[in-house]
């Protein structure tokens, strides 16, 4: 009988094992943020989910039948085992990256769980083993129903740690900038279009100088300051920082660490209104960049945005540049042509410059971005023929608005990793002018707009019914606002999906896709989203 119960209670700790590195990988999705962390549990309901609720009716039931245990306990049993089960089996998009915080996160977190099994068997067992195992399974099946608030817990008790390593890796950080004098650091943020804009940049900038970027998506405090201790070296030149935000005054504390010396400001737009609360609050975060700069250095600005075109920059020289609202912008794009080997357009300056320019890249929101990373490594004496060769090559940012060609004669556009209302937009347009077969549209829409998040929805899918022949609409969360667009705009319902994943959309457009027909991703929504 003792076996069968350890047994039991084995089953018990490996649910409460795989349980709390789920929720350990939700709170690093949420930046290790608890409000972030308790939002994410108010929208996805994972605190009353159907394993939830049942594993608070089997801890209740074990309770009541603790005097009949072969009931109670193996009703334990059966749910720990199936629960673990479907955990192992579980596919998540962003996996738990095994960070040193996330291991000191995760050991606490198990250890406040043992505390609790070793008071409850303090409390109700006895000397003998047999009523310490069963004690311990039953408590192990409690911590499992407050894996929550156990987690934020651990969260709460290493504050104080982490902001201690956090300071010391900040100040080393600074030391090494400082043993740098010489070395010229350029900013870039924005709403959208930050990330390519620094690819763009640093191709560019690469062709005559040493030139370090902030890699993939490090574009946080500590994300630049793990970048600077791991990547940057004596001899780089010139360091390109992306900078991003999510809440008034992210983007001066980058500032303060690195002290840029010129900065390109992409896009001021809704993106983040969840946290910003007001356009006016992005806008002010942004140009935090801006406002940080020296006085002789330069500010590149994009006037296609209203909230870019209606801020006053006089603390520094600011080079406005736009695709759309040309008039009042120093640089600008015109007689843009479109062909299957890329886009030709020729860029002019107010100052007479003029240059013919071929790039891979497709879409006006790259062409946007190509100005502003031309315009700045003109600032720095980088020579025409470096910018139109570096230009010719630049490669397609993987999952932003790149093309290929897949199997079976079917053109992919990869526009997934990130979707705003203007991107979105642009990325239709291109979707709209692919001929030759079907246009399908693969997407979950768009998140964090705040209050505008229907409107800005419904307004996609409207966009959605003019520019393809097939919608296929992933998850719940932006469902209804999206379809209703579509639907105002008189697509028929048969052309019309709905799925709950991306793997149930591809197993969907394995049976309806032919030659020739074009499939847009636009955007692809992390594991914190239903």
């Amino acid at each position: 009988m003792l076996s069968f119960y350890i047994v039991i209670g084995l089953f018990a700790a490996l649910n409460v094992v795989l349980e709390y590195k789920r929720d350990l990988m939700m709170l690093q999705q949420n930046s290790y943020r608890n409000d972030r962390y308790c939002k994410w549990l108010r929208v996805s309901r994972d605190t009353t989910s159907m394993w939830r609720l049942s594993g608070i009716i089997v801890f209740f039931m074990a309770l009541a039948g603790l005097g009949l245990e072969l009931i109670a306990l193996p009703l334990i049993g059966l749910f720990s085992c199936a629960h673990a089960g479907v955990l192992v089996s579980r596919k998540y998009k962003l996996p738990l990256v095994w960070t040193k915080r996330a291991r000191r996160i995760y050991c606490v977190y198990l250890f406040l769980a043992m505390i609790v099994c070793a008071v409850a068997v303090l409390l109700f067992g006895d000397s003998m083993l047999l009523t310490a195992v069963k004690v311990t399974a039953i408590a192990l099946t409690g911590c499992y129903c407050i894996s929550h608030v156990l987690i934020l817990l651990a969260n709460i008790i290493l504050s104080p740690v982490e902001k201690a390593i956090n300071r010391r890796y900040y100040n080393e950080a600074a030391s090494i900038l400082a043993s740098m004098p010489d070395l010229k650091i350029i900013g870039v943020t924005g709403s959208y279009g930050k990330t390519s804009t620094k690819h763009y940049l640093h191709r560019i900038l690469s062709e005559q100088y040493d030139t370090l970027m902030t890699p993939g998506n490090f574009n946080t405090t500590l994300g630049v300051v793990r970048t600077i201790r791991e990547h940057l070296k004596p001899y780089n030149e010139i360091f390109v920082v992306e900078m991003g935000a999510k809440e008034v005054g992210d983007i001066r504390e980058i500032c303060d660490l690195v002290h840029p010396q010129a900065g390109i400001v992409t896009a001021v737009g809704p993106q983040h209104l969840e946290s910003f609360k007001t356009i006016e609050n992005i806008q002010g975060t942004k140009f935090e960049l801006v406002d940080s700069l020296p006085a002789d250095g330069l500010a590149v600005v994009n006037n296609d945005f209203e909230m870019i075109e209606n801020r006053k920059v006089d603390n520094v020289a600011c080079h406005r540049y736009a695709v759309k609202k040309t008039d009042g912008a120093r640089i600008i794009a015109e007689d843009i042509s479109y062909s299957a080997n890329g886009t030709d357009f020729t860029m002019r300056d107010a100052d007479g410059w003029t240059m013919r320019l071929h790039t891979r890249l497709v879409g006006e929101c790259n062409i946007s971005n190509l100005l502003a990373a031309v315009s700045m490594a003109r600032h720095f004496g980088v020579t025409d023929d470096n910018i139109r060769y570096a230009v010719g090559e630049i490669a397609q940012v993987e999952h932003r608005l790149s093309i290929r060609r897949a199997p079976g004669g079917i053109v992919v556009i990869d526009d997934a990793y990130n979707s705003n209302p203007v991107g979105s937009s642009m990325a239709l347009d291109v979707l709209a002018g692919m001929e030759g077969g079907r246009r399908v549209v693969v997407t979950p829409g768009m998140v964090e707009l705040g209050d505008r998040t229907y409107e800005l929805n419904n307004a996609f899918g409207k966009k959605i019914a003019q520019s393809a022949d097939i919608a296929v609409i992933v998850c719940r969360y932006n469902r209804d606002a999206i379809i209703d667009g579509i639907k105002s705009q008189g697509m028929a319902a048969d052309a019309i999906y709905t799925v709950d994943t991306f793997a149930e959309a591809q197993k969907l457009l394995s049976t309806i896709l032919q030659a020739g027909d074009t499939v847009l991703y636009e955007n692809d929504l992390p594991d914190t989203f239903k």
